[in-house]
């Protein structure tokens, strides 16, 4: 059968591994000992016909997995303050994740448009406008990530993002699954959240350079109504890039993503990489083989 690919994220001190048909957190209690949650995945969104159509399941799994994202957050942020109680209604995640998205857009695509409009009179042609703002889009998501990459806590979060690279690394190697055997491994992965970052950046480009540059509110809407359509074609690339990364070609051209890692990962010590190993250990198949599923951002 066709490889599975696992995936997660990195949390407030510790790891969310997405496996065939549940996910797990891993996060380590201010007294050192690991706190776990593991929940099913909605098999009608992870197994159901839906991870098969291209592009629409692009905008649904995105969706999905911010919303695991949040949950494995939420998870962390109790565990790390001493308190495991509480936790968000499925409404609340909902406008938590839609708040998130929506932050997104104005941060990414609107500011980078704003600043744009202010100095496109000295742009000629619509292709040199885009391009302008593509770099401008491309010049804040790095600004964004150095800035937060400041914040210690954040810097933690970004050891067990290269603690969650390393495991699966180590994983699809075939290697055993010890602190020993993955902190061998790279802490860059073609499948990283990061470097889907990179790709929306350029497919937006080309997206809205078919669009040319019209009226100002035009302008405006197509960079919302289109997110959708540019985070789908981005999630298809994605699935290229995991499925073809042995070809050399390939890995050239996923050379910048790998490298824009260097942002988000830090080398982990011991105790990350035992939580992003018990995390994936908790979702390995015990009884039934791999199938081919979409794949997770890493």
């Amino acid at each position: 059968m066709s490889k599975f690919y696992y995936g997660g994220q990195a949390v407030l001190e510790g790891v969310m591994m997405r496996g065939r048909d549940r996910m797990a957190v891993a996060v380590r209690r201010p007294d050192g000992s690991l706190a776990m949650l593991e929940e099913p995945l909605n098999p009608r969104i992870f197994a159901g016909p839906v991870t098969r159509i291209p592009f629409l399941r692009g905008a649904v799994m995105i969706w999905e997995m911010l919303s695991l994202g949040v949950k494995a957050m939420g998870f962390s942020a109790r565990v790390v303050a001493d308190d495991e109680a509480e936790e968000k209604s499925s409404g609340g995640m909902a406008a938590t994740v839609a708040l998130s998205l929506l932050l997104s857009v104005v941060l990414f695509f609107l500011l980078p448009h704003g600043i744009t409009s202010l100095v496109d009179r000295w742009l000629p042609g619509s292709i040199l406008k885009n391009l302008f703002e593509g770099f401008v889009r491309l010049s804040v998501v790095i600004l964004y990530i150095v800035a937060i990459g400041r914040v210690s806590d954040i810097r933690r979060v970004f050891g067990y993002h290269g603690a969650e690279h390393k495991t699966i690394n180590a994983y699809e190697a075939g290697a055993e699954l010890t602190t020993e055997e993955v902190a061998r491994h790279s802490t860059r992965h073609p499948r990283c959240g990061t470097g889907f970052l990179l790709t929306v950046v350029l497919v937006s480009v080309l997206v809205f350079a078919l669009a040319g540059w019209p009226a100002l509110w035009l302008r405006l809407l197509s960079r919302v109504v289109l997110v959708p359509v540019i985070a789908a074609v981005s999630y298809e690339l994605l699935r290229l890039g995991a499925r073809f990364y042995h070809v050399p070609f390939v890995r050239v051209l996923l050379a910048p993503s790998l490298a824009l890692q260097g942002l988000t990962t830090r080398e982990p010590d011991e105790s990350m990489l035992e939580a992003a190993i018990t995390a994936l250990k908790a979702v390995l198949p015990a009884r039934v083989p791999d199938v081919e599923q979409a794949p997770e951002l890493v």
